[in-house]
């Protein structure tokens, strides 16, 4: 099977699994919503966000790393296995341990502290599935992935629909998180055991000093990351109180399910990008750039439908409570377009050994996030964090473009040129959901889709190269026909 066809296949498969992901979270997240209210979703908000932002210990980076060096070479599975699973559960004691001392230092009550040892659990549990998901990724046997996605979604709905007949508290909500957690690990595991065999745990002192070394640029990423994308939340709860946590998580998780459209992306095609790294720099650009042109294809009409019809998506899945969310949705969407963008960027480094400069380069958005949000939240709340995002990602994104193009990687006049046509068939949209914009919005939204790419195709948004590319996505033929 040719690359092409392969990410493909398994971009196919893992979206798959992440639209009914998609649909059960956002039916789970709108009854906890709506059941909680502001006030008691805002703490679950914050527990989620807290232990998100310590949870990233218990990987460092690992599961990255031996995704991309099994890639490379697929005898090295076992190896990475055993040693790096003995590494996550020190790793994961010893965030359980920063945790409990963060929250003794914080004195937050007593209900707030339980949620979060609880949702800690699930997310300690959900870094082990995700170091065996690097194993298949690696092999690239998405399917069983995609299959544990479905598994733990469908977990989480169940829970939270019982939880809400029974008329329970926040605190069973995070139950539901860890009972969710608890049994996909337990696929994950047994889907390993039956197709690769049984492993052992195995100290290797030289492959560990060497694993580490190398998954740390990766770690470090992840921990500014994560702190980037979680620090507005602890620091609304800090500044702010639970209830306007709430307000501004009803519409962040919307952005955040938003970007399972790179992150499935990524998963995909980084074992691709690894290999051409180290086999053909022709196919690594052709790769780098159809994938930079396909997200801004989406991200920019996605910013405009928003932007336009943000009140009514609110009120439709949250209810009239949360209205003064639609204003956080309106500005944070933008952000989406940076990060969809951004993310070729950082892949290509990432696949060509320059994680260090990914590293570096989050490091500095996360300190400015820091510092925008002291400064803007007193003043301005949610509506300033949400401001702060969007820079922050703008920022990511020049930067990543300026560093791309010095090591060979620049953007064309004919990309500049396509992105024009997107954003001229977007407007064109916009100008269309204006008109029907008391249409019903499900029909409108359908339409809408349907009218951008009418647009698009007559504006000439994709050239001979892409016709070919998706007709070989259905043919045998190999990404070799676009590089000679």
């Amino acid at each position: 099977m040719s690359e092409v066809r392969k990410i493909a296949k398994n971009s196919f498969l893992l979206l798959f699994g992440r639209i009914i992901s998609i649909v059960l979270g956002f039916a789970y997240t709108i009854y906890i919503a709506r059941y909680l209210g502001a006030e008691g979703y805002g703490i679950l908000s914050f527990a989620l966000a807290f232990s998100g932002i310590f949870g990233i210990f218990t990987d460092l980076g690992l599961s990255t790393l031996t995704t991309r060096e099994v890639a490379r070479n697929k005898a090295l599975a076992v190896k990475y296995l055993e040693n790096i699973s003995l590494i996550e559960i020190i790793l994961a004691g010893f965030t359980f341990l920063l945790i409990s001392l963060s929250l003794n230092i914080m004195k937050y009550p007593e209900q707030t502290v339980i949620i979060v040892y609880i949702v800690s659990a699930s997310i300690i549990l959900n870094s082990f599935i995700k170091l065996l998901n690097s194993i298949f990724q690696a092999f690239e046997k998405m399917e069983y992935e995609s299959i544990g996605i479905i598994l733990q979604s469908v977990i989480m709905i169940v829970g939270v629909i019982f939880a809400i007949k029974g008329n329970l508290t926040v605190l069973s909500f995070a139950g539901v998180y860890l009972l969710s957690s608890g049994i996909t690990l337990g696929y994950t595991f047994f889907v390993y055991i039956w197709k690769f065999g049984v492993f052992k745990f195995e100290v290797d002192w030289n492959f560990w000093k060497n694993t580490i070394r190398d998954a740390l640029p990766f770690g470090i990423t992840g921990v500014f990351v994560t702190i980037f994308y979680w620090i507005d939340t602890v620091m609304l709860s800090f500044m702010k109180g639970d209830e306007i946590v709430g307000l501004y998580n009803v519409s962040y998780r919307l952005i955040m399910t938003l970007l399972i459209v790179p992150s499935i992306i990524n998963v995909t095609i980084f074992p691709a990008m690894s290999k051409f790294s180290v086999s053909s720099n022709n196919s690594l650009n052709f790769v780098f750039r159809k994938y930079f042109k396909y997200m801004y294809i989406i991200g920019v009409p996605l910013c405009v439908g928003t932007v336009l019809l943000a009140d009514e998506i609110i009120q439709l899945l949250y209810g009239a409570g949360y209205r003064d969310s639609s204003i956080a949705l309106q500005i944070l969407i933008w952000s989406t377009l940076f990060i969809f963008m951004g993310s070729p960027f950082y892949r290509l480094l990432e696949a060509s050994n320059k994680q260090l400069i990914t590293t570096k380069v989050t490091g500095i958005c996360m300190l400015e996030n820091i510092i925008l949000n002291l400064i803007i939240i007193p003043k301005y709340s949610y509506i300033g964090a949400s401001a702060t995002t969007v820079v922050t990602e703008l920022t990511s994104l020049l930067l990543g473009i300026v560093i791309c193009s010095k090591i060979g990687y620049s953007i064309s006049k004919n990309d500049l040129l396509d992105l024009i046509k997107v954003i001229a068939a977007s407007l064109s949209m916009g100008f269309m959901i204006i008109h029907f914009k008391e249409s019903n919005l499900f029909v409108l939204v359908a339409f809408s889709i349907l009218f951008y790419f009418i647009v698009l195709y007559l504006f000439r948004g994709f050239d001979t190269e892409d016709q070919v590319l998706f007709k070989d996505l259905i043919s045998a033929k190999t990404i070799q026909r676009y590089i000679k």
